[in-house]
């Protein structure tokens, strides 16, 4: 069965946090974040949000930022396979698609195949199981890249809002990962965005649903005239960042805390 065919009853969540109301009440435009995917996570920054690697955090480690004050949103990606996870054995090759330019060890998936979403459950079931407070879905713009798939607008929404709806239901907060193009109508099954580069490539006007919802943006910009403020250039993207009410932070793209500059 293709997601296409999904019930109606995964688009009635167009509001709310799940039974996680109250963390939802918490993130604000104003919440500020740190996010760390690779290396040893560096627990010392003065931020509201954590936002980790589902599979390399342990619940220790969760439980102890929880206990400081964090909201802990655990990182996984629901559009791409990843040979390297524990769970890589339950991936049919058949959805198995193109390979992320980039990314050794990782390929598109079809997003259309209910197989997916057994497999997506267990992953949030994961993330309850450890304690995080929220997931962040990475991968969800599948149709706008070449996966070797036919995917469509259609397709897509239909598999962001399964994610979506599926992760409330288990009371976590929810990312929208990018999918500009399709904010418009995901933005109230989702929690929170976060975006890479939007000011780089200029496209952070279509992120303004989220901050007008009172939802939080999480940006992260790459490129090294923002790492040196070449000629003032992060002084300028920072100032755009803080009239859009973002909470942008300048980082390496291996994401592993060698250094982090924040747009305070």
């Amino acid at each position: 069965m293709l997601l296409g065919f999904i019930p109606v009853l995964l688009a009635i969540m167009t509001s709310g946090c799940g039974s996680s109301g109250s963390m939802c009440h918490q993130l604000t435009p104003q919440s500020s974040w740190q996010w760390q995917l690779s290396g040893s996570v560096n627990t010392s920054y003065d931020a509201d949000v954590y936002d980790i690697d589902l599979f390399d955090s342990n619940t220790s480690r969760i439980a102890s930022l929880r206990q400081s004050g964090k909201i802990v949103i655990c990182y996984f990606s629901a559009g791409s396979y990843e040979a390297w996870r524990e769970d890589a054995v339950l991936f049919d090759e058949t959805v198995l698609g193109n390979s992320l330019e980039g990314w050794e060890g990782e390929r598109w998936l079809d997003i259309r195949q209910e197989s997916l979403q057994n497999i997506m459950s267990h992953r949030l079931d994961l993330a309850v199981a450890k304690g995080c407070d929220g997931v962040e879905p990475d991968n969800m713009d599948g149709y706008a890249n070449g996966t070797g798939f036919a995917l469509s607008a259609d397709d897509q929404l239909a598999y962001n809002k399964f994610i979506a709806h599926a992760a409330r239901e288990r009371g976590l907060l929810v990312g929208l990962k990018n999918d500009l193009d399709q904010i418009v109508v995901l933005e109230p099954f989702f929690d929170f965005a976060v975006n890479e580069e939007c000011h780089y490539y200029n496209e952070c006007d279509a992120l303004k649903p989220f901050i007008d919802a009172n939802k939080p943006v999480f940006n992260a910009e790459y490129a090294q005239q923002y790492v040196d403020n070449t000629d003032g250039a992060r002084d300028a993207m920072c100032e755009q960042s803080r009239a859009a009410h973002f909470q942008t932070l300048i980082l390496p793209l291996a994401l592993d805390d060698s250094f982090r500059l924040r747009c305070d």
